[in-house]
């Protein structure tokens, strides 16, 4: 399995991020051809009480990378991508991850 893997910053404003996020982009992108699943997490601290630096995590889970890459050309994928960079383009890194 292959996942692309979104980690958010804490945005200055976490209700319109939070109504945008899950009202907005989330229904884009889990239209993406080739996409199995998608998980959304949102953290609370780190095991020692502290705050975390990151805000939400999602992780888009595909069979392989090559399923991943056609989801991301897809006019879906291109959609998201563009949402994505309208609303959280200061907040978000992307990472790639394969399972073991």
């Amino acid at each position: 399995m292959t996942k692309l893997i979104a980690l958010y910053k804490h945005p200055e404003d976490k209700a319109a991020f939070d109504d945008h996020y899950f009202n907005v982009h989330a229904p884009i992108t889990a239209k993406i051809p080739g996409l199995r699943e998608m998980k959304v997490t949102k953290f609370t601290a780190t095991p020692m009480g502290e705050t975390t630096p990151y805000y939400l995590m999602c992780e888009m889970v595909y069979d392989s990378p090559e399923d991943l890459k056609k989801g991301l050309r897809s006019e879906e994928g291109k959609a998201s991508g563009k949402d994505l960079m309208s609303f959280a383009g200061n907040l978000v890194t992307l990472v790639i991850g394969e399972d073991e």
